[in-house]
């Protein structure tokens, strides 16, 4: 009898052990496919616990939908969580109108820690005009995306998106390839997110964002949110 009931508990152990491997390796899956869509209209509507505003962002419109305004001095979003732990490829793409009249520096994004690993994504603004910069700091590397001479009009409606893969570095503006680079790349782990500013609340943005939108693969183009 003794034999059987041994017999009996070594299946029902087989059978737990196959369902807990099982569950763990469609939770890492399931993390590797997992997409971060903020559509920041959601994010001022309905405020939660994890999300800290500041000043008042304002509704605007964005093809019949609702994007949210900032005013560039005191205006922004501040998230705790960091959708970038973990992943050495990904894309980030951000649908936004940069506005006349803010400062030269602006921060619209930054994922990450303070002065530790982060990615930035940034403008810099003349009178008319404003170009992209994108940041990354992994580890013992950082890497700037930027060329002042690939101007763009102010007031007007953008895609853009900063693909990391391995190391990799490409900048798109309205899925054109502008920059690219290389990064001895150490995935992010820690940090927090803010929209509007720097996490230091410094840089603010003047202008509108409708959606930002992280997906852990690197895309190409055609694989872009519709724009």
């Amino acid at each position: 009898m003794n034999t059987i009931y041994n017999i009996i508990f070594l299946s029902i152990l087989t059978v737990i052990s196959s369902y807990q491997l099982n569950k763990m390796q469609e939770s890492k899956s399931e993390r590797k496919s997992r997409i971060t869509d903020w559509m920041l209209s959601d994010m001022v509507v309905k405020t939660t616990d994890s999300i800290q505003i500041k000043g008042k962002p304002g509704i605007v419109n964005y093809n019949k939908n609702q994007a949210i305004s900032f005013n560039g001095s005191s205006d922004a979003i501040f998230l705790e969580s960091m959708p970038l732990t973990g992943y050495a490829q990904f894309t980030i793409e951000v649908i936004f109108r940069p506005a006349s009249g803010g400062n030269f520096e602006q921060r619209f994004l930054h994922c990450g820690e303070v002065q530790g690993d982060r990615v930035m994504l940034e403008l810099r603004s003349t009178l008319t005009d404003w170009y992209f910069d994108a940041f990354i700091k992994a580890g013992d590397s950082q890497q700037t995306l930027i060329e002042p001479r690939l101007l763009h009009p102010l007031d007007q409606w953008y895609h853009l998106a900063f693909v990391i893969d391995h190391g990799k570095l490409e900048t798109f503006v309205n899925k054109k390839k502008e920059l690219e680079g290389k990064i001895e790349m150490t995935p992010l782990r820690n940090g927090k997110t803010s929209i509007g500013a720097r996490q230091n609340e410094v840089s603010w943005f003047k202008g509108a964002i409708y959606e930002i939108r992280i997906t852990p693969k690197a895309l190409k183009p055609k694989n872009f949110m519709l724009f």
